[in-house]
């Protein structure tokens, strides 16, 4: 199937319903392409989550504005498309990534039109519930980017309210200097006066490719403050080479952020990508991400669609000063049939099965605790003969005050040539007496680990129905010492149609 060859959204979404890779209970498109969180909210009561989306086929083309609705952050509502792009003008090649804000009560959509090769702010105005959107007719409300920046991109926003003003981020890089957020200012949403670069990168730092390089150019910019820290959050991009999260802790004040450390957002670097965050009704920091894909573009279109979010996860200051990241605890609303194996490694680092636990759609939770020098091995998604398996593996370094380490083998987690099995590895801050919180979230082709707060997303692509196992495998010095196991219910339940 081509883009001229596009199947019916009937048999579009058929064809993704019937994909055994297509997740359960994470949130996917009908069907189609997804992309980057946008306009995430609570409002009126209902969580909303809008997305970069293409509704005729599973591939990056005119990107449209998804949109769906929950009440529990579990369960979600395909709501209308909210926006798709013009015939002509600003965004007639696209409506790609930005911010939903509250202008008085009027509901307002932030987002980068895409005209050709430009990509400008363009503004949009919602009825009460959300479904009917208007775009103003004087978009884009931004014309250039600023004058005598050589840039590299300049796109994705992050607007908030301050005082009696609106401060806006704009990402963007400047050609032979490196990523930066780039601060505007306005009274209306309309009328926008640049005030000059938040922060810069360095592209003189690194290589492409290392974990901490970051890029020529800096994607869906995102500021919050979590318990006093301010975190910059932002994708390091580079034309193809580099695509990972980053996110620089600080303080922000007046018209600058001043940073204090560089981290890692998610260990499985392109695999958790775009995150965009919000704060709810309860206060709390809910952030999303993108789960690209590991397969071929050709295997996505032959299964009727392509990208997953991530899980919302809760994200909070560590004991480390860096962003703490967890599902919300509504998560836990999706777990069915609680096992709780007796789970006893055996010597010499042989592995054990798990009685009662796995399967392709689960939820662990283990206590480990490893002493300096052990290592830990978990096991999922494994067939019998151990042809196809992802290991995870936990090791602590033989000085003490050193943290552990996260390596997730992917090797062998599938059979097929094409599926990306790179390795992907980070740090973990151990707990004391060396002890490491471990939960590990299975859903098809999705996987997301996190291990002290510090999460691993990843995806995998075993071929065999039998993939279902789960085994341990402990060196002297590495000890579990508790196990739990669910299996975690769908959240879809009918048929979904690609324009609601």
């Amino acid at each position: 199937m081509t883009l001229d060859q596009s199947l019916s959204g009937t048999d579009l979404a058929a064809l993704a319903e019937r994909d055994p890779q297509r997740p359960r209970f994470h949130f996917t498109s009908p069907g189609g392409w997804l992309n980057d969180p946008n306009g995430m909210s609570h409002w009126n009561g209902r969580h909303h989550l809008f997305y970069q989306y293409n509704p005729y086929a599973p591939v990056h083309h005119r990107i449209h504005w998804g949109h769906a609705t929950s009440t529990d952050l579990v369960h979600w509502t395909d709501e209308p498309v909210a926006l798709t792009p013009g015939d002509e003008g600003p965004d007639a090649d696209g409506c790609w990534s930005g911010v939903l804000v509250d202008d008085g009560g009027v509901p307002t959509l932030v987002y980068s039109g895409r005209h050709g090769e430009r990509e400008l702010p363009c503004v949009a105005t919602g009825s009460p519930d959300l479904n009917t959107w208007a775009k103003d007719p004087a978009n884009p409300v931004i014309a250039a980017p600023p004058a005598g920046l050589d840039v590299t991109a300049f796109r994705d926003h992050c607007v908030w309210r301050e005082g009696d003003r609106w401060r806006q981020l704009i990402g963007s890089g400047v050609r032979g200097q490196g990523g930066v957020a780039l601060l505007y200012e306005s009274a209306d949403l309309r009328e926008w006066s640049y005030v000059g670069p938040l922060l810069s990168g360095d592209a003189s730092d690194g290589r492409p490719g290392d974990v901490l390089w970051t890029g020529t150019m800096w994607e869906c910019v995102d500021l919050f403050r979590v318990e006093g820290t301010d975190a910059l959050v932002f994708s390091a991009w580079d034309d193809g080479v580099t695509h990972h999260p980053l996110y620089w802790t600080g303080r922000y004040e007046g018209d600058a952020f001043t940073p204090t450390a560089l981290h890692r957002l998610d260990y499985g670097q392109r695999y958790f990508y775009a995150p965009q965050s919000t704060r709810d009704a309860a206060g709390r920091r809910i952030m999303f991400g993108w789960l690209q894909e590991g397969r071929p573009e050709q295997a996505c279109v032959a299964a009727g669609w392509s990208g997953v979010m991530s899980l919302p996860r809760l994200v909070t200051l560590g004991a480390d000063g860096g962003l703490h990241q967890q599902p919300v605890p509504e998560v836990a609303a999706l777990r069915r049939d609680h096992q709780r194996p007796d789970v006893t490694p055996a010597p010499g680092g042989t592995w054990t099965p798990v009685p009662g636990a796995g399967g392709d759609q689960f939820d662990l939770e283990l206590t480990v605790r490893l002493e300096p020098g052990a290592s830990l091995l978990l096991s999922v998604r494994e067939t019998p003969d151990r042809s196809e398996r992802t290991v995870l593996e936990l090791t602590r370094a033989e000085d003490p005050s050193a943290p552990a380490t996260m390596l997730l083998h992917r090797e062998r987690s599938s059979l097929d040539p094409t599926a990306d099995t790179e390795p992907r590895y980070g740090e973990v801050p151990l707990q004391p007496d060396g002890r490491i919180d471990l939960r590990v979230l299975a859903d098809h082709s999705a996987l997301e680990t996190f291990a002290n707060g510090r999460p691993l997303t990843s995806r995998i692509y075993p071929t065999r129905s039998d993939a279902l196992g789960i085994a341990v495998a402990a060196g002297a010095g590495a000890h579990i010492d508790a196990f739990d196991a669910w299996r975690m219910a769908d959240i879809w339940s009918a048929p979904r149609p690609l324009w609601p």
